[in-house]
């Protein structure tokens, strides 16, 4: 291994680092550095003997207030012999490392710009917000190829369905982040976005065939692990073509990247040439977990090609099964010691190593003041008003007024603890602009509309806010209406009888369940500036400007109607 070429381009000072350190480990201290958990309390008791006696090399934390999170991660890198990766997802903006971070965009709203300056700036914010915290490791970019609109996770956190503009976008984010000190981990390799199902709860499938994959996920990955990408995130994802062209006796069987010598050491480090630390998705995630008995997939997974474990459902279990699995001789020697030596190369390509000793591994408190600066608010404001896109206005509502349709029959669809926020910012809005705004209630809306005069004598307008945010474990992302019949309450039965507009802040795609509404925007994000934005655009006193990075039309031509 050469430490001194990409992507570590170590000093031969950061290699003795590097060799001195791994000399002086002890085996529970090897062990222990494959090991990246999540925290679930900041207590310093918690901390220390929960995780930091177990030598972890990582850890993450769900985002908390910032504050908090640096004096956690300040207790975790004081109290840790061998300095800490401290990873977060930072797919969005700042608000991924800390609630009071900054919201800026879903990527799939970076790439409705058209613009790449944009994919810069959400690293930058993300990654110089995250600094503020300690934090050293952005998960991120998502370099899926968003192909499969049945999807249910891919869709607003990709750059889209094309190769080139993923390129394009997440290396100019990289560019933002190798700026801050941050590593970044391109994801979900061997690539998600072909597969309809969720890893979270299944081994999905890239069934691409080698040539396919090549021209399109090969192409990302190249060209990322060409421009430096430090870290790859191993998806619990399976690509039957490359597996079995190196090993055919895999045949007929689904093995997830993460458990894949074939797809991590033959195709990601020898063909495509990466040399940097790979890393693990979710372990607790069943993709990971139904595809073998978890006593052996522990060290399995680092014998396959990882060099590091991400989450657990126990960490003390998996301490055990990673140990035994090493005296056992699932895990050799050899794969300890270069998963140990990737691990801690990547730590002294951050220079960890030298700021732990100056004492400067996690910032002072002053730094909390760049999280959600004026200049980072002003470009979430502007990616905004950039990325919102009009898919279709056939029956020319818009611009909507108060004088034209000032009763307006306001419903945000879903299930999520957004919803509230949601509908009150819209309704604000809408209300300052002297619409009369009647938030839809089930029980409400069933007393007063039995017939189509009804309906009509009520509402001048019906608008519906899709916020079916992308999350995990779900099977799908699709819309669910509250109705007896054809006729009944909330579904869009009306739409010959009312104006009707559809706004979707998440899945890009939902115009496949709606495609009698004739007016229909994505907004990609649910933030605040994107709120104020759609309800500006809606009344025509900003120009809609964002272009589809995927097809909100999913390939069928009655959708444009």
């Amino acid at each position: 291994m050469n430490l001194k070429a990409a992507p570590f381009y170590l000093s031969d000072e950061d290699i003795n680092w590097v060799t001195t350190t791994l000399e002086s480990m002890s085996l529970e201290e090897k062990i222990g550095q494959l090991f990246c958990p999540i925290g679930y309390s900041t207590e310093p008791e918690y901390l220390q003997n929960a995780l930091l006696n177990m030598h972890i090399g990582g850890l993450f934390f769900r985002d908390g207030l910032g504050e908090e999170m640096q004096k956690t991660f300040e207790y975790a890198q004081t109290h840790s012999r061998i300095p800490l990766l401290i990873p977060s997802n930072l797919e969005a903006g700042g608000d991924g490392a800390a609630m009071d971070g900054t919201a800026y965009s879903k990527q799939l709203g970076v790439a409705a710009t058209g613009d790449k300056k944009y994919a810069y700036r959400l690293g930058k914010i993300a990654c110089t917000e995250a600094s503020a915290l300690g934090i050293n490791w952005a998960f991120a970019p998502v370099v899926d190829i968003d192909r499969n609109y049945h999807n249910p996770i891919t869709n607003v956190r990709t750059y889209g369905d094309s190769p080139d503009t993923v390129v394009t976008f997440a290396a100019e984010y990289m560019r933002a982040a190798k700026e801050c000190d941050v590593a970044v981990s391109i994801k979900h390799f061997p690539g998600d976005g072909i597969d309809e199902r969720d890893q979270h709860l299944l081994t999905s499938v890239n069934s691409l065939n080698m040539e396919e994959w090549d021209d399109t996920f090969g192409k990302v990955y190249q060209h990322l692990i060409d421009a430096g990408a430090l870290t790859v995130m191993a998806g619990h994802i399976a690509m039957p073509a490359y597996q079995e062209y190196y090993n055919e006796e895999t045949k007929g069987k689904i093995v997830p990247a993460t458990l894949s010598k074939e797809l991590l050491q033959n195709l990601l480090r020898d063909k495509l040439g990466f040399q940097g630390l790979i890393i693990t998705d979710a372990t607790p995630m069943v993709g990971f977990a139904v595809a073998m008995a978890r006593e052996y997939s522990v060290p399995t997974a680092i014998e396959a090609g990882c060099d590091m474990f991400l989450f657990n459902r126990d960490l003390s279990e998996d301490f055990k099964y990673m140990m035994d699995g090493y005296k056992n001789g699932i895990l050799s020697e050899k794969r300890l010691l270069e998963a140990n030596t990737r691990i801690l190369a990547t730590k002294a390509a951050l220079k960890l190593h030298s700021k732990q000793r100056a004492g400067k591994l996690v910032p002072e408190k002053e730094a909390l003041k760049i999280l959600r600066c004026k200049q980072h608010v002003e470009w979430a404001k502007e990616v905004a008003d950039k990325a919102i896109t009009l898919v279709k206005d056939t029956q020319n509502i818009l611009p909507i007024s108060a004088k034209k349709t000032k009763r307006v029959l306001l419903e945000v669809l879903g299930h999520f603890p957004s919803n509230d926020r949601v509908l009150s910012s819209v309704k604000k809005n809408l209300e300052e602009k002297g619409f009369t705004v009647i938030p839809y209630e089930k029980e409400e809306f069933d007393k007063g509309v039995d017939n189509v005069t009804a309906f009509k004598e009520k509402y001048d307008l019906v608008i519906y806010i899709g916020n079916y945010e992308n999350a995990s474990n779900q099977t799908t992302n699709r819309i669910n209406w509250y109705t007896f019949w054809g006729m009944g309450n909330n579904v869009p039965w009306f739409v010959e009888e009312v104006p009707t507009i559809f706004v979707s802040v998440a899945n890009p795609y939902h115009l496949l369940d709606v495609p009698m509404i004739k007016t229909y925007i994505n907004c990609y994000s649910n933030n605040e500036y994107v709120l104020d934005s759609v309800v500006n655009k809606l009344c025509g006193e900003s120009a809609f400007t964002g272009i589809s990075p995927i097809d909100p039309y999913c390939g069928r031509e009655e959708l444009k109607l």
